[in-house]
């Protein structure tokens, strides 16, 4: 293996929502431990992707299902 050479970037995840499925409570957001989701006009949006770190905490806690990271 090359000491010197550089690890490969790891992709941000994929977040997907599913606006048809949300009800707006919000639960995503308060469980992002990075603050890569925000409140927008009532509904979840992805404001800084690179920051996910795949815990899958939003996915998990929707009761909706409306949210997935991949």
């Amino acid at each position: 293996m090359n000491k010197g050479a550089a690890a490969p970037q790891e992709e941000p995840p994929v977040i997907e929502i599913k606006l048809s499925w949300c009800k707006s409570c919000g639960i995503c957001v308060e469980y992002c431990p990075k603050h890569v989701l925000a409140m927008q006009d009532g509904y979840p949006v992805v404001v800084d992707r690179e920051a996910c770190n795949r815990c899958q905490l939003c996915d998990l806690r929707c009761p909706d299902f409306a949210i997935t990271v991949r």
